[in-house]
C-alpha cells in the first residue's frame, strides 16, 4: 500500500494522528488502543482525560529518536476512542464513588451491593472490548499496544497477548505492586490489576515487577509466595544498591535474567519519580528517572528478547491544562513503541 507523502521535519498539522502521523490504522505497524477509564480510582482522579492528552502532546515530539532511529517509518496509529468505554466509565464512576465513600463497606445495603455489581460487570465488558479490538490486530500481526486510562485498562490486552505467547513474560514498572485482592470490593480495580493476571491467566509465566515503592502487607505476601510467578525488586532496595556503588547497568542486569523469551511491558506512569508526573493519581516518592526507565526499555530489548505488546497508564493531566504529564508520557511511549520494534526486528534476522 502507498503511504502519503510524509515529512518529518515538519509541525504537525491539527488533522494529524498521534504523534503528527498521516498514516492510517492500515498503513500502520504499530496500533495504540485508548481506553479511558478511572471506574474505580479513589485518590487523584483523571486518568481517562489520559490517552487524549497524550495525543495531543505527541504532536511537539521530535520523530528522530538517538537510540531507535526511524520510529514513526513503521507507522503508528491510534485508534478512536470506544464510545461504550466512555459511557461504561462514566457510569461506573457515578456507582463507585458511593462504594469508595464507604471505603469499600457496603454495611448490607442493597443499593451498594447492586452498585458493586454494576461497577464489576463494568469492568469485565471493558476487559472483552479491548480483548477483542486486541485479538483482531494481533491476529493481523500489528504490534498493539493500550494508553489507559487507569492500570486496570490493559487486562484484556495482556489476555490477547497470552493466547499467542503461552510462555509469556511482564515486566510491570510501578509505584504499586496491584496485587490486591479486589481493592474496595472492585474485582476489576486498577489496584488489583496484576492480581488478576497472575490468577486468571495461566500462560503469563513470569511477572517481575521494578519500582515498587507503596504496598500492603497482604501484596507482600503474595509477593513473596515460592512458588509464585511473581518477582519484585523494591526501590529501596535498588536505590540502596544504587547509593552502595552499584551500577544501574548491572542492577538492570539482574532484572532481566528473570524474564523470558517474550515479554510484555506493563508501565504505569507513577513507576517514574513524581517529579515527572506530579498530578498521576496516587504519586509516591522515590521512583525511576526517565534517563534509568528507558535505559531499562532499551537494554531489554538489545537483551535478545522480543517485547510483544505494552501498555502506559495513569497518565493525568494537570487541572489547568498543565501538559508536563502528558508531554512525559508520550516521549515515553514513544521510546517504549522504538524498542518494541528494535527488539521485534532483531527477531526477524
Amino acid at each position: 500500500m502507498t503511504r502519503k507523502s510524509f515529512d518529518p521535519n515538519s509541525a504537525a498539522t491539527a488533522s494529524s494522528g498521534i504523534y503528527g502521523l498521516p498514516y492510517t490504522l492500515q498503513e500502520s505497524q504499530v496500533i495504540l488502543i485508548p481506553v479511558p477509564v478511572e471506574i474505580t480510582t479513589s485518590y487523584g482522579g483523571g486518568t481517562a482525560r489520559g490517552p487524549q492528552a497524550i495525543l495531543k502532546a505527541s504532536k511537539q515530539v521530535d520523530l528522530y529518536d538517538f537510540s531507535a532511529g526511524r520510529v514513526y517509518e513503521s507507522g503508528i496509529f491510534m485508534m478512536p476512542e470506544s464510545l461504550e468505554i466512555r459511557q461504561l466509565n462514566r457510569k461506573g464512576r457515578k456507582l463507585a464513588r458511593q462504594i469508595i465513600q464507604q471505603g469499600g463497606k457496603l454495611d448490607g445495603s442493597s443499593r451498594l451491593k447492586r452498585a458493586l455489581e454494576n461497577v464489576n460487570h463494568a469492568g469485565e465488558r471493558i476487559n472483552t472490548i479491548v480483548y477483542k479490538a486486541a485479538t483482531r490486530l494481533i491476529s493481523r500481526r500489528k504490534t498493539v499496544g493500550v494508553v489507559g486510562g487507569d492500570h486496570s485498562a490493559p487486562f484484556g490486552l495482556m489476555q490477547a497477548f497470552a493466547d499467542h505467547y503461552p510462555e509469556l513474560g511482564v515486566l510491570h514498572v510501578d509505584a504499586h505492586c496491584d496485587l490486591r485482592i479486589a481493592y474496595e470490593g472492585f474485582t476489576w480495580s486498577h489496584a488489583s490489576i496484576m492480581y488478576n493476571v497472575i490468577s486468571r491467566i495461566p500462560h503469563i509465566k513470569k511477572l517481575v515487577q521494578v519500582g515498587i515503592r507503596d504496598f500492603c502487607e497482604q501484596e507482600l505476601e503474595t509477593a513473596k509466595n515460592p512458588r509464585g510467578r511473581v518477582i519484585v525488586y523494591f526501590d529501596e532496595d535498588l536505590q540502596r544498591q544504587k547509593l552502595e556503588g552499584q551500577s544501574w547497568s548491572r542492577l538492570v542486569g539482574g532484572i532481566l535474567r528473570e524474564l523470558p523469551r517474550d515479554v510484555y511491558i506493563s508501565f504505569d506512569i507513577d513507576g517514574l519519580n513524581p517529579s515527572l508526573c506530579p498530578h498521576t493519581g496516587t504519586p509516591v516518592p522515590g521512583g525511576l528517572s526517565f534517563e534509568e526507565a528507558v535505559y531499562l526499555i532499551a537494554s531489554l530489548a538489545k537483551s535478545g528478547r522480543q517485547i510483544v505488546g505494552f501498555d502506559l497508564s495513569e497518565v493525568t493531566p494537570g487541572p489547568q491544562g498543565d501538559e508536563w504529564d502528558a508531554n512525559v508520557g508520550a516521549r515515553l511511549l514513544y521510546k517504549i513503541i522504538g524498542h518494541t520494534l528494535l527488539s521485534q526486528k532483531k527477531q526477524r534476522k
